[in-house]
């Protein structure tokens, strides 16, 4: 059972069901208790209307023996005012519910037939006719037996007042079987019915949930096979239903394509950075045999150059790790003029003139990240420039831009997103040694960017290449 309702087929199934089975037991019992203060209402109007018609009679002073009373449909009794029965119907056998069991009219002495009577009769007066209440009649339930027969009946009661017979109350039922047939029948319908269209409704909704689920089973099972395989090339089917399966399936392999981008990209990083790093390696292993088998012959020089390089190759590619990890620049206040004086004033070795136009500017960030950019932009700005590199500092609005200039070729257009990708040189001509391993640009802008910056390259005002980094200002 747990593992059938692990299913969300099945459990959509029963939930449906079960707010489909609540609504048709509400809307049932509304149903059958609409029917059946409907057909009592009309019971009472009959029943009263039955009544108001003797009732009519008894006020034209017809005789309680002369009355009309129809038995078999309207049970009636006339009760006077001290509650014996002066008529009743027929067939009647056995009452409740109204004023009294009686079912046998006894009905009081008649006054006697005298002068009066006579002196009515020559007047030629009719008798005054009797007032029938206008009040609303008192209706109850109960039940009668009539010829036999014993049924449930909605009595109503109207008062009359008669000439010389006083107040009378007359009864009139009306039969209840019409209201007990049709709720017989709509409950015995709806028990029968209520399972079935519950059965139809269940069946739909598993049918239609395997239908909605099915693209869902399909993006399972491929990552199933993706993961077994291993090959991230692969990609889940795409529903066209535009729905949200089918963005579900869109997001799944846009997710596959970044990882599978993430993955290429980090095995490229670790051949790439095996071949760099097998170059010094080896140049030094060569170096160091050379003089351990002919001291004489040792290159101490070239051994401290192989060595530094290779230092810094290795932090380089130690940054760009802590980098691709995520780590967070910090929040130090950090003046761009004075880390660019700072750093400037180390350099020992540059080949061409360093001019700086520098004007106080805060971020917030890592020091050291933003020293390693300016470092590296300088240092390929020194590469190609002819005679000079300029280094400025200013303030842009809510940004904070530093950009290093040279006079050299430039970069052409069509190469200036491609720099700034890991290990690419874009002078093949260029010795290792002169050239780098092709990471400074690939540091500088992926720290750029862990500052919620840009670095990008374009013309510089003498025709050669201008970086421009732009980091958000500190704010105090």
């Amino acid at each position: 059972m747990k593992r059938f309702f692990s299913s969300v087929r099945a459990r959509a199934t029963v939930g449906a069901s079960l707010v489909v089975a609540v609504a048709l037991v509400a809307a049932g019992a509304a149903v059958l208790l609409s029917l059946r203060a409907s057909l009592t209402d009309q019971a009472s109007g009959q029943a009263e209307s039955a009544a108001r018609g003797v009732a009519t009679q008894l006020a034209t002073n017809v005789p309680y023996d002369d009355l009309d009373l129809d038995g078999e449909d309207h049970p009636v009794q006339v009760v006077d005012g001290k509650g014996r029965l002066v008529a009743a119907s027929e067939d009647l056998e056995r009452v409740s519910g109204t004023g009294t069991d009686a079912v046998k009219p006894r009905p009081a002495s008649a006054p006697p037939r005298g002068d009066g009577e006579d002196d009515d009769e020559g007047d030629g007066e009719s008798p005054e006719a009797g007032e029938i209440s206008e009040d609303p009649a008192a209706v109850t339930t109960g039940s009668a037996t009539v010829d036999g027969e014993t049924r449930d009946y909605r009595f109503a009661a109207v008062e009359v007042n008669v000439e010389k017979k006083g107040d009378l109350t007359v009864y009139a039922g009306a039969s209840l079987a019409a209201r007990q047939s049709a709720v017989s029948t709509a409950l015995t319908s709806m028990l029968i019915g209520f399972p079935l269209l519950l059965a139809v409704i269940a069946l739909v909704t598993w049918l239609v949930t395997r239908r909605a689920l099915r693209p869902v089973d399909a993006i399972r099972s491929e990552m199933a096979a993706i993961t077994a395989s291993e090959d991230l090339a692969r990609r889940v089917p795409e529903p066209d239903t535009h729905d949200e399966i089918a963005r579900l399936a869109t997001t799944t392999n846009e997710t596959l394509a970044a990882l599978q981008h993430s993955v290429e990209r980090q095995r490229r990083f670790v051949a790439d950075a095996s071949h760099e790093l097998r170059s010094p390696i080896a140049s030094l292993r060569t170096q160091l045999e050379v003089g351990a088998a002919h001291p004489e012959l040792l290159d101490v020089d070239g051994a401290v150059e192989d060595t530094v390089r290779l230092q810094e190759l290795a932090a380089d590619l130690l940054l760009l790790a802590r980098l691709d990890a995520g780590e967070k620049p910090g929040e130090a206040l950090v003046d761009l003029a004075a880390l660019a004086r700072e750093e400037l004033s180390q350099r020992t070795r540059d080949r061409a003139d360093v001019r700086m136009e520098l004007k106080s500017v805060e971020v917030t960030g890592s020091r050291g990240q933003l020293a390693r950019v300016l470092g590296n932009l300088v240092n390929n700005a020194q590469r190609h420039a002819r005679s000079y590199v300029t280094v400025a500092t200013r303030a842009e609005g809510a940004w904070a831009v530093l950009e290093v200039s040279d006079d050299g070729d430039g970069v052409p257009e069509g190469e200036r997103d491609r720099i700034f990708e890991r290990f690419v040189r874009l002078d093949d001509a260029r010795t290792r040694d002169d050239g780098g391993a092709g990471l400074g640009l690939a540091i500088a802008r992926d720290v750029a960017a862990r500052h919620g910056g840009t670095l990008v390259v374009k013309e510089a005002p003498g025709g050669g290449a201008l970086f421009e980094l732009r980091v958000p200002a500190a704010t105090r």
